[in-house]
């Protein structure tokens, strides 16, 4: 079995992704599955942290905009939607005796670990899974810029951003079946373009780091294992 090209990867999962498409909350049947490819990626020797974001219960942005409800509000209620999502993650893999720790942004010491860069890093080289929660701990940044910062944090090889879809498109695939998919771009191709498969702080982050990111289809299952091991997929942005 081929090893990993990487030593440290951070994976950015999606709420969505933690229910069944069109669903709502936590799916446990559609979780397991995620927490076994983490798994198996650690198996190929990297050091793996996830940051996960809340969309399986609710976008704050979106919340504000239909409810009474400020932004600052609604966001930091995101926030901790974040950190249930962690902790439901952390129990799945460590069912699979993968040994996990959650790191928060905000702090809820009953739950989990205040994020420290340095104790994060400790975590990590000792092989354990570290799911970052709480987003930047600021209202108005998304969970795609809370892993592109953490990513520069913790000195990652690699963003690998987990979506529902192969790639990046030149539109949108499901209404545009003429849409190409791009199995490269720069971080400049990615703004200029205004693609939307991360905002642009995210993408900002990323290129004045040095970190590539890979976007690719979570669904399909080896995808991850194929990244980790420098296998072409999905779309790279370097």
């Amino acid at each position: 079995m081929a090893e990993s090209k990487y030593n440290r990867v951070l994976l950015k999962l999606s709420g969505e992704s933690f229910c069944r498409p069109g669903g709502f909350g936590i799916d446990g049947s559609a979780l397991e599955p995620i927490a076994e490819g983490i798994s198996q990626i650690c198996k190929l020797g990297p050091q793996v942290a996830v940051v996960v974001g809340a969309g399986n219960f609710l976008r704050g942005e979106a919340f504000s905009k239909t409810s009474s409800i400020p932004r600052n509000t609604a966001d930091y209620m995101g926030m901790l939607v974040t950190i249930i999502n962690a902790c439901a993650l952390q129990e799945m893999l460590e069912k699979q005796d993968q040994q996990t720790r959650v790191l928060s942004a905000i702090e809820v010491p009953a739950m989990c670990e205040r994020f420290v860069r340095r104790n994060a890093i400790r975590h990590l080289e000792a092989g354990r899974v570290v799911i970052l929660a709480g987003g930047t701990g600021n209202p108005f940044f998304t969970t795609d810029t809370c892993a592109a910062l953490r990513a520069a944090e913790l000195d990652a090889d690699l963003v690998i951003k987990a979506t529902k879809v192969d790639g990046v498109y030149s539109d949108d695939p499901k209404k545009n079946p003429d849409a190409k998919l791009f199995e490269k771009l720069s971080y400049g191709d990615v703004l200029k373009k205004n693609l939307r498969i991360m905002d642009h702080a995210a993408i900002s982050l990323c290129r004045d780091n040095s970190v590539p990111i890979i976007v690719l289809n979570i669904f399909k299952e080896g995808n991850i294992t194929k990244a980790i091991r420098g296998q072409k997929v999905g779309t790279l942005i370097c």
